[in-house]
């Protein structure tokens, strides 16, 4: 038998009422992360201390551990949610804490880092739930050890290289252009800097001597000429601040009258943040880094970060954080925080790293979980089309996160908004609303088992539930496919609420694992592949495309960029990109009103709607209960 990690503990004392998240967080003292890092088999030059509780581990685990037959692989997902979250992560968390502290199993789960917008905004942190959380809570939902400003850092550069590339062309000659980018030293030698070796091998000029291009290849080399109106890199910070969202710059009487119309992201929208997610190693980031198109050139040619020069200074930026954070959970099973995607505009997964060094790390006969963002048919459908391309990974099961809530509210019942109290619909009793909401539940068991990957639904339990709605629920799932169903409470009781989840679990994965079927080949056309989404998954009837996004398909076909995966941005409130439509909706037509790329990252974003890419603030935001107190110096009202 596999035996578990030496830190795992298990909970006692479990309080009823439930405490406050970071009451409960803030109760168990986090075991030394050096303790934890010992544990699970790292070197201690493969470890950088982030403090008593933190750690970043380093890539080089990866080769030591080349030859270890890798573990069990699981992936969460989620029914569509209600406003409030139907506690995927806290799911995830309790999972892990089952298979670690209860069941005897070596476990490893892998999270992403939650944004600030949400954090202060009005979701909370995302460090799980009740006795089922990553800690130190506060640390997790705040800063971390700084990836998320690394992102910032770097995605800022280089949208200041932009504009001042843009600037210097509108502001000098061909010959000024090209003195400055090469310099003469004393003796009148001038060199290219080795960025600017990938700029000349793309215009086919093979020359390692400045002095010996012509004219017209200087012009080529200096010369970008974007075009401002195609230009898709924004800046970034990492709040929900609306009024960033359009922007117009260069109004400083320095800037000459160069003038444009931008505007903001939140960070974790930056394709920056997604590139970390997807990349293997160092260098493939650096490649994918250098890739990332900001725009298209007048002539129609797209502009890469290499071509600004910038790739490897991007790169400096990144180094610390493409190394995954480590923590632990309340019952001392080891985390990976890393990375934390947009789950609209990117596919809002945990990063391909962190998986990778878990399922090495736990070995054969080991469990990692890893968790996709928002419903199945967002996150876990990308963490199939996209992530598991870019990994080659296969998953042995996927576990559906679904609540009586959820179900209730896609089967007719009134509107659930946050801060506002439950209609009486979801505090009594009523068979027939979960009945009636289980089309929507069903619908991600068949997407899920469409894949061939076998389907755990972990039943979230809230106190309003009722023995006749749970079982009403379980017996469903399994007559719709799913190989087994289970109600767990690991919110009120950690681990223990979770175990007849992780043997669930555990048995799914003895299962033969089949070879994943994607919704789409690459090597179709984009209106292809986004049809295969549309029509397979969302169970559209057909696809409305804007002139806009015509045109920017067949730019994008044209500029070599068709085979990459498709990455559907809509509302994650439904299968249609109308979040008003609950339940399973069939035989709508899906608007794209935009495509977008991310030539770095490796996927096309096609927009439904209007998705905002910079959420704003509620009237009462998160922030209102989140003080520090003088005395203790503990953070108090944070969840």
């Amino acid at each position: 038998m596999n035996s578990c990690w030496k830190t795992v503990r298990k909970l006692d004392k479990l309080k009823k009422p439930v405490p406050s998240d970071i009451e409960i967080a803030q109760s168990v003292e986090p075991l030394s992360i050096k303790e934890i890092g010992d544990a699970i088999g790292l070197k201690h030059d493969e470890i950088d201390l982030y403090g008593p509780s933190k750690a970043k581990v380093h890539l080089s685990i990866l080769e030591r551990l080349k030859d270890r037959e890798d573990g069990n692989y699981i992936v969460v997902g989620g029914i569509t949610p209600t406003p409030l979250g139907e506690g995927k992560s806290t799911t995830t968390v309790g999972l892990s804490q089952s298979l670690g502290a209860h069941l005897g199993k070596k476990v490893f789960t892998c999270v992403r880092q939650p944004s600030q917008g949400p954090t202060f905004g009005i979701k909370g942190g995302a460090a799980g739930g009740g006795y089922s959380q990553v800690i130190p809570m506060e640390e997790f939902n705040l800063h971390l050890t700084g990836d998320i400003h690394a992102i910032g850092a770097a995605n800022n550069l280089l949208a200041a290289a932009i504009d001042t590339r843009m600037f210097h062309e509108a502001t000098q000659s061909d010959d000024a252009l090209f003195r400055r980018l090469c310099p003469p030293n004393k003796d009148g030698s001038r060199r290219f800097a080795p960025v600017m070796l990938r700029r000349l091998e793309k215009l086919g000029i093979h020359k390692r001597d400045p002095n010996e291009l012509t004219a017209e290849e200087r012009s080529k080399f200096v010369r970008l000429d974007i075009d401002p109106e195609t230009i898709t890199f924004r800046r970034v910070v990492d709040v929900n601040d609306r009024f960033l969202r359009k922007i117009t710059i260069g109004q400083s009487d320095t800037e000459k009258g160069h003038e444009r119309v931008t505007g903001f992201d939140i960070t974790v929208a930056s394709e920056i943040m997604a590139v970390l997610a997807l990349s293997s190693s160092l260098r493939d980031m650096r490649e994918r880094l250098g890739k990332m198109v900001i725009g298209t050139s007048r002539n129609g040619e797209p502009i890469t970060a290499d071509d600004l020069g910038i790739g490897g200074a991007l790169t400096v930026l990144m180094k610390d954080a493409i190394m995954p954070n480590l923590m632990q959970t309340l019952e001392g099973t080891p985390v990976f925080v890393h990375a934390g995607p947009f789950a609209n505009i990117a596919h809002g997964n945990s990063s391909v790293i962190a998986d990778m060094l878990a399922l090495k790390l736990v070995g054969k006969d080991g469990y990692v979980l890893t968790e996709a963002g928002f419903g199945a048919d967002i996150g876990l459908e990308k963490f199939i089309n996209i992530k598991c391309r870019a990994s080659g990974l296969l998953p042995n099961c996927a576990v559906i996160v679904a609540t009586i809530r959820a179900l209730k509210m896609h089967g007719g019942g009134p509107q659930v908004t946050a801060g506002a109290p439950l209609p009486h619909e979801y505090t009594q009793e009523n068979l027939q609303l979960v009945e009636n909401g289980m089309c929507n539940l069903r619908r991600h068991i068949s997407n899920t088992k469409a894949f061939g990957i076998p389907v755990v639904v972990a039943l979230n339990k809230f106190q309003y539930d009722t023995d006749a709605e749970i079982q009403l629920v379980i017996n469903s799932c399994k007559e719709a496919g799913a190989f087994d169903a289970v109600l767990a409470d690991h919110w009120a009781q950690g681990g223990q609420g979770a175990t007849e989840l992780g043997e669930a679990v555990i048995r799914a994965c003895q299962l033969a694992k089949s070879p994943l079927h994607f919704s789409y080949r690459l090597e179709e056309s984009l209106i292809e592949k986004i049809n295969a989404i549309a029509r397979n998954v969302y169970k559209a009837k057909d696809v409305e495309f804007s002139e806009e996004a015509k045109k920017k398909i067949d730019r994008y076909q044209s500029q070599g960029f068709g085979n990459l995966p498709v990455c559907v941005a809509k509302t994650q409130y439904s299968f249609s990109a109308d979040a008003s439509l609950k339940g399973a909706p069939e035989n709508f037509t899906l608007p794209i009103r935009d495509v977008r790329l991310s030539a770095g990252a490796g996927f096309i974003y096609p927009l439904c709607g209007e998705m905002q890419t910079i959420p704003g603030l509620p009237t009462r935001p998160a922030y209102y209960e989140i003080d520090l107190d003088p005395e203790t110096g503990k953070i108090v009202g944070l969840s």
